[in-house]
């Protein structure tokens, strides 16, 4: 894997950092490779309970795509015809926001910094956003005359509704992290300084807890949002099923039942 992207488990929880601090880890080529491998590596490892996503550095936690490398390759493909740049999208983007939505564990993004274009939407496909109150937010799609991707056209509206993702989306500009709270886009706005330690604690918690509930939860959420309340409670029925047959779940009742904090095996 790329030194662009560092990737390490540990006790249940896989840690990916952006390693590209001198460019604001901007993503090119390289980054976006790593980056996809990284965090399909972490949603197919079993022994990986919990996700954390950040950067390096204190200016930025991704500011999208690489706009230097991004010219040459339109150049290239202007010569060439053969249209090749956009397919990013397909190749790395979209894979890379799958994997992070879809993997049946927590994801945590702790935000040090800038977060724009696709760097704004992997930390909008992360289940919990920690954010440095230096951080801010951008779309930027609209301001480099593109629309937008890394699933933001999807994971915005249901998060701001879609009249304020309207207003984000065609007029970009800086998002503060206090603003970023207001809006829902932060879960938690810490000082910069305590951002990596309150983020590994958080993720931590999250690694040791009840995996099969949490990735009923994080199921069960995203289809109630395109279904309807009757198909809703069908699949509530359907999940609460499977957490119910988990050996955390019978491990949580005899805890509770004699008092005790409750050691989870995450199955």
């Amino acid at each position: 894997m790329a030194d662009t992207v560092l990737y390490e488990v540990s006790d249940g929880l896989a840690t990916i950092t952006l390693n590209r601090p001198e460019a604001m880890n901007a993503l090119n080529i390289e980054t976006k490779v790593a980056l996809r491998d990284a965090v399909r590596s972490a949603a197919a490892d079993g022994a990986v309970r919990a996700v954390l996503l950040t950067a390096a550095g204190d200016r930025a936690f991704c500011v999208g795509q690489d706009l230097k490398e991004h010219i040459g390759l339109l150049a290239a493909d202007r010569e060439t015809g053969s249209g090749q740049t956009m397919s990013t999208v397909r190749e790395h983007y979209n894979p890379i926001v799958r994997a992070l939505a879809e993997a049946g564990k927590p994801v945590v993004a702790a935000v040090n910094g800038v977060a724009a274009g696709a760097g704004f939407g992997f930390a909008l496909a992360a289940d919990y956003r920690i954010v440095a109150d230096t951080a801010a937010f951008n779309t930027s799609f609209a301001g480099v005359a593109l629309t937008a991707d890394s699933g933001i056209s999807w994971t915005l509206p249901r998060v701001v509704g879609p009249g304020r993702a309207a207003d984000l989306l065609l007029f970009p500009r800086s998002i503060g992290a206090r603003e970023a709270y207001e809006l829902g886009i932060a879960n938690r706005v810490v000082p910069a300084a305590d951002l990596r330690a309150e983020a590994e604690r958080t993720a931590r918690a999250l690694a040791e807890g009840p995996t099969v509930a949490y990735a009923a939860l994080k199921e069960a959420m995203a289809y109630g949002l395109t279904h309807s309340l009757s198909e809703t409670l069908e699949k509530e029925d359907e999940l609460q099923s499977r957490a119910g047959s988990s050996e955390d779940h019978a491990i949580a009742v005899r805890a509770f039942v004699n008092k005790e904090k409750p050691t989870y095996l995450g199955r």
